[in-house]
């Protein structure tokens, strides 16, 4: 089993309202993703209730292989979810890893 999980940082300079919009249009639109991508075994997306810290979104999906995770990641439905966060978008980390 491969875990993947992504951080998002958001720009510090957007307008709250316009990131909360984008943070939860993009987690309803990855939560939807498993009826659409069949290679998703498990998926949630976190939104970050505490101010103080760095990151805003985490993105936790869990995958059979390595080559289902990046069939995920080209899938037109999840490159569309992305686009719902990429104007306020600053920086991403993700780690794959198998267990």
């Amino acid at each position: 089993m491969v875990k993947h999980i992504v951080l998002f940082k958001l720009k510090d300079n957007a307008p709250a309202d316009e990131k909360w919009a984008a943070m939860n249009n993009f987690k309803k639109a990855i939560e939807a993703l498993p009826v659409k991508i069949s290679v998703i075994r498990k998926i949630e997306v976190g939104l970050n209730i505490n101010p103080g810290e760095s990151w805003n979104i985490a993105l936790y999906s869990e995958f059979d292989t390595l080559e289902d995770v990046k069939f995920y990641a080209t899938h037109p439905d999840h490159v569309a979810a992305g686009k719902l966060i990429a104007d306020v978008k600053e920086s991403r980390a993700c780690v794959d890893y198998e267990v």
